[in-house]
Order: C-alpha cells, then sequence, then structure tokens
C-alpha cells in the first residue's frame, strides 16, 4: 500500500486572464502533517478551494488513494474522507454547538427520509452514533461548558474549535486547515498547536494545513511546502523551508537585505 493520500499533479486554475495556480504539485504522505505557506495572495486557499471542487481547475489531476477528485461534485467530496475548516469560520450561529456538531456527522446517515421520519431502529442507531461521535469530539477539544450554547454567543476563538470539531465529526482520512490560528490569542495558539498533533497521534488523521504563524508550523508540520504568486518555492522538512532563500526574499525581502538587517541586529 503506498504511503501517498492525496497527490496533487501540475495544478493550475485561471480566472479570466489571471493565473492564479501556475503548475503546483504535492503529494501529501498518510498520517503527516503537511503545510502550505507563503504570503497574502499566494495561492494557498485556491489549493484548498480546488481539492474541495468549489473550484474547477484549469489543467492538471487531483488524485485522492490513487483516483481522481477532479471530476467530482463538491458535496461528494467529504463522502470521500475529506473535511475542511475555513479561513473565515462557517457555522449555523443560531443553533447550539451540540448542533453544529451532528450536522458534520451528516455524510455517515445510513437511514432514509422515512426511517427518520418514523425514528424506526435503524434512524435511532443513526442518531445514537452521530451524538457518539459529538460528544468524543467535545470531550477531545474541551468544549464541555459550551456544549449546548449558541454559536452566537460564543467568543471567536471557541468559534474555531466549534468548526474543527464540526470537520472532525464527519470522521475524515484527511483534515484540510484554513489557517487554524488566525485570530487566535497566544494561549488558543498553544492548544491549537496541541490539538493538532493530538489529531494526528491519536485520531490517526493526515492534515494538511494552510498557516502564518510559522511557530506554530514548525512546532506540528512534518514537512512543508512554500509557495508565492501560485507557483511552488520550496518543500521540506519546516527548517530547510525557512532557510531557503526564495522563501526568505518572499517574506522578508532580498537575502541582501535580510543579511543586512541581522548585521544590525
Amino acid at each position: 500500500m503506498t504511503d501517498t493520500l492525496l497527490s496533487v499533479r501540475d495544478l493550475s486554475v485561471r480566472f479570466g486572464g489571471v493565473l492564479a495556480l501556475g503548475g503546483v504539485s504535492f503529494d501529501v504522505r498518510r498520517g503527516e502533517v503537511f503545510t502550505l505557506i507563503g504570503p497574502n495572495g499566494a495561492g494557498k486557499t485556491t489549493v484548498f478551494n480546488l481539492i474541495s471542487r468549489i473550484y474547477p481547475p484549469t489543467s492538471g489531476e487531483i488524485l485522492w488513494q490513487g483516483s481522481s477528485l477532479t471530476r467530482l461534485p463538491p458535496h461528494a467530496i467529504a463522502a470521500q474522507g475529506i473535511a475542511r475548516t475555513f479561513q473565515n469560520i462557517e457555522l449555523f450561529e443560531h443553533a447550539t454547538v451540540l448542533q453544529n456538531l451532528l450536522i458534520g456527522h451528516h455524510t455517515h446517515r445510513a437511514s432514509g427520509f422515512w426511517a427518520d421520519l418514523l425514528f424506526t431502529p435503524a434512524a435511532r442507531r443513526s442518531e445514537l452514533a452521530a451524538r457518539h461521535k459529538a460528544e468524543e469530539m467535545i470531550e477531545l477539544l474541551d468544549l464541555q461548558a459550551h456544549r449546548d450554547a449558541l454559536v452566537a454567543g460564543l467568543p471567536y476563538g471557541v468559534r474555531k474549535v466549534v468548526e474543527l470539531a464540526r470537520a472532525l465529526c464527519s470522521s475524515p482520512r484527511l483534515l484540510l486547515l484554513d489557517e487554524p490560528s488566525s485570530g487566535l490569542n497566544v494561549e488558543e495558539t498553544e492548544d491549537m498547536a496541541w490539538w493538532i498533533r493530538d489529531i494526528q497521534s491519536e485520531l490517526g488523521i493526515t492534515v494538511l494545513m494552510v498557516e502564518h504563524d510559522m511557530s506554530l508550523v514548525s512546532r506540528v508540520s512534518d514537512r512543508v511546502l512554500a509557495m508565492n504568486q501560485g507557483q511552488v518555492l520550496a518543500q521540506g522538512t519546516p527548517a530547510e523551508v525557512q532557510e531557503h532563500p526564495g522563501v526568505i526574499e518572499a517574506y522578508l525581502g532580498t537575502v541582501d537585505d535580510v543579511a543586512s538587517l541581522r548585521r544590525a541586529a
């Protein structure tokens, strides 16, 4: 069995005359945390939107366990075992935390309309499985105090955790995390780092992440791919990528500028 879970091959997309992504390729191995980094506009979230089938690629291929995703409709992606969080939180604000998490399990419901309406034994088993999964995620992510609270009344940091929990309720094999530390304070970011590692080690879920916080990237990532203006700059361990001249230039200016700053310091 191959260790490659997701393969992106020469992926490109144009919006009108603008090339947003050009010939991007990488593999995500089973069980790792693989992170995409780069300045704003580098194309990182565009990669997520292509994997999620929100956008169709102009060219290239996305292979999931060897099979193409590029012809699937967006609603079929979750059923493949791929879940996602968003940079801008997408939750049902006037539902409770528990209700939001139950929605995350809907792809696994085996009962149909009439079974749910009549609440047959099959429907009861499906409901119990969904509740068990939701309670498991509430316990894992320390959401017990917010279990029955409306999402609209929760602090931003807690909402980020609720969105993560909802994604996990779909029992994914691959979790796409779009800037999980965005808007979080130092303590909340610390908690997020621990949870990402727990998701990887305890739940056995592979993580593909977009992140700007290089401290978090260094702590949790097994491998990193750096992008700029829709192109791949470098790929390797966090330390290798952060020392790459192209990455330094994209973040901080030219290599000579960085050397000058280091001498001045």
